[in-house]
């Protein structure tokens, strides 16, 4: 059984405001990201947010609402207390809510991967490289609840790369961020 921890803690610095309110083709990014997320087939839903309006929407989705104090800190606050939520599962997939076009279907495709690759980490990828959402077996639950700061699951990457497990995305455009307004122009 695998989790889902979708990671909405992120202050949008870079994009001037909180992006993750802004809308996308007429859906704010937290709501897209969680409609494609909900219906997958996760053992577990959470949301790690400081925004009240976030957590609400994770809720009417099925996701178990977590606030995050500690957002401020960087990326490893969310995955810390993602993890603490993830207790039983065989693994858990991390997401942001900056990837507008993620499907459904990508993200099963990961399920699937997971499921027939042992504790393999298995990432969307487009063409060899990596991106997200990332599923991370329980094995490496304790790495992760140690990262600190605005670390995250890159750094346990990096110490395994030969657990790493490439999934090919429907489309590039799935992998695309928004880290900026002109990002969502591209």
């Amino acid at each position: 059984m695998v989790g889902c921890v979708l990671m909405a803690s992120g202050a949008g610095r870079r994009f001037g405001s909180n992006k993750l309110l802004t809308a996308v083709e007429g859906v704010p990014l937290h709501r897209r990201a969680m409609a494609a997320l909900a219906p997958a087939g996760f053992g577990r839903l959470v949301v790690c947010s400081p925004y009240p309006e976030v957590l609400s929407a994770g809720a009417e989705y099925g996701f178990r609402p977590l606030d995050n104090p500690g957002a401020g800190e960087g990326i490893a606050a969310s995955i810390r207390l993602g993890v603490a939520a993830m207790d039983g599962m065989d693994g858990a997939l991390f997401a942001v809510c900056d990837q507008p076009w993620l499907t459904t279907e990508s993200v099963r495709r990961l399920l699937d991967a997971f499921s027939d690759a042992g504790d393999a980490i298995c990432a969307l990828s487009w063409r060899g490289t990596r991106g997200n959402p990332v599923i991370f077996p329980a094995c490496f639950f304790g790495e992760l609840a140690a990262l600190t700061g605005d670390t995250g699951g890159s750094a346990v990457l990096r110490r395994h790369p030969e657990r790493l497990r490439l999934v090919e995305a429907s489309s590039p455009r799935e992998l695309m961020d928004v880290d900026t307004p002109a990002d969502l122009s591209r």
